[in-house]
């Protein structure tokens, strides 16, 4: 067994399981899910802007999971890593956006945990290198 694949695929896999989780959480419980953000959001610079935000940062993190999903299951059979690849980069992108809500939430725990994603984000664009 090759290490760099097996790492290509773990960290695929990782954030396939996590995105496609978070978005389905999103899509399923949008109602519960905004009014928290609602409240989590509402002292921040960005309290006017929940609702289209929410929006757009699952439809990222439904991207991320699915081409995470698709780009997994190739590297696994060998088919290549392109998709994965952009999985993984559409996955830092919505790290990024998370993250920085978190910073204007004032909310530095929850950056501190993202941050930690944002590592294997990077150790996998590596792994693909």
């Amino acid at each position: 067994m090759d290490p760099v694949w097996f790492g290509q695929f773990a960290v695929t896999a990782f954030f396939a399981v996590a995105f496609l989780q978070s978005a389905a959480d999103k899509w399923m419980d949008s109602k519960g899910n905004l009014e928290f953000l609602t409240g989590h959001f509402a002292k921040s610079p960005l309290a006017g802007t929940v609702t289209p935000m929410f929006w757009a940062i699952t439809v990222i993190e439904s991207a991320a999971g699915v081409l995470c999903a698709i780009g997994a299951v190739q590297v696994l059979f060998g088919l290549g890593g392109g998709l994965a690849v952009w999985g993984i980069v559409v996955a830092t992108l919505a790290l990024l956006s998370l993250f920085f809500g978190q910073r204007l939430a004032q909310d530095y725990g929850g950056a501190v945990v993202i941050a930690s994603y944002f590592a294997v984000a990077l150790l996998g664009l590596l792994l693909f290198q």
